[in-house]
């Protein structure tokens, strides 16, 4: 299966940022891609840069709504999957989204973010409400995928979780920011989830420089055995494509080993 990662940067012209997005999509599907992913709010600039007070729900959109109705119609007239992040409003509350699209257009449903920071240039508290929706984990055409927004692949137990619900493959849309990881931490982690779950994992980050941060891209592909299999650029809008063969996942040593030994009856007394 091809995937492609699309990495690029963002404006205050959404409608601008969704129409590169498209373009870009046009530009995989010619490639021969089967799953496409986007980065955090890859169509919004990064709004949590700025500490913000009161309902930003004037900033977000429905989920369905404008954008997922335009990348439906895309899936459904290509045959891709689809993985996108938004910044959702319901009623009075707004979250970090990631609406995952089948190959037929249909929207399958969508994951929250659940685990939400507050630091300097991350006020992401002030824009988003806890997900209520676990840790999503979706049966595509193309396979079983897994969603782990950003912050969220911090968590060893959620990045398991999507493992015990039979992930094969976890997108995870990002916002890292130029000097966030160094000594290749931003990659060794998910090389270690790839691993400690038998899964690959996608990580695609938005890029560009704006007010307060620059987003440094390098969005990456890991397989089952933790090892990295591609990698983009720094600081680049472009397409990160990538083969991957999720049989790879049975034959990891998670579902050789790990899973079947696990202990949960003990776990929760450790904690």
């Amino acid at each position: 299966m091809k995937i492609a990662l699309i990495q690029q940067h963002a404006t205050k012209n959404k409608q601008d940022n969704v129409k590169r997005g498209i373009e870009a999509f046009k530009r995989a599907a010619e490639q021969g891609a089967e799953l496409v992913c986007y980065a955090e709010l890859a169509f919004e600039p990064f709004f949590p840069q700025h500490s913000a007070r009161g309902s930003q729900t004037h900033l977000a959109e429905t989920i369905p709504g404008p954008t997922t109705e335009k990348f439906q119609q895309l899936a459904q007239e290509y045959k891709i999957v689809t993985i996108l992040n938004l910044f959702e409003k319901e009623g009075e509350f707004t979250y970090d989204t990631s609406p995952v699209i089948d190959a037929d257009g249909t929207l399958l449903g969508k994951t929250r973010m659940v685990h939400i920071p507050d630091y300097e240039n991350f006020r992401e508290r002030c824009y988003y409400t806890p997900g209520d929706l676990g840790a999503g984990v979706f049966d595509t055409a193309v396979g079983k995928v897994g969603i782990a927004i950003c912050y969220d692949r911090h968590y060893p137990e959620y990045m398991r979780s999507l493992a015990i619900k039979g992930a094969e493959l976890v997108s995870i849309p990002q916002a890292g920011a130029v000097g966030e990881w160094t000594d290749g931490l931003y990659q060794a982690e998910m090389q270690v989830a790839a691993f400690q779950n038998g899964y690959f994992t996608a990580l695609c980050n938005r890029v560009g420089k704006e007010e307060k941060l620059e987003f440094s891209g390098e969005s990456f592909v890991c397989d089952p055995d933790g090892k990295v299999i591609a990698s983009a650029g720094f600081g680049t809008d472009e397409i990160l494509m990538c083969e991957v063969d999720l049989s790879a996942v049975k034959e990891s040593h998670v579902h050789k080993l790990f899973l079947q030994d696990r202990r949960p009856e003990l776990y929760n007394d450790w904690i």
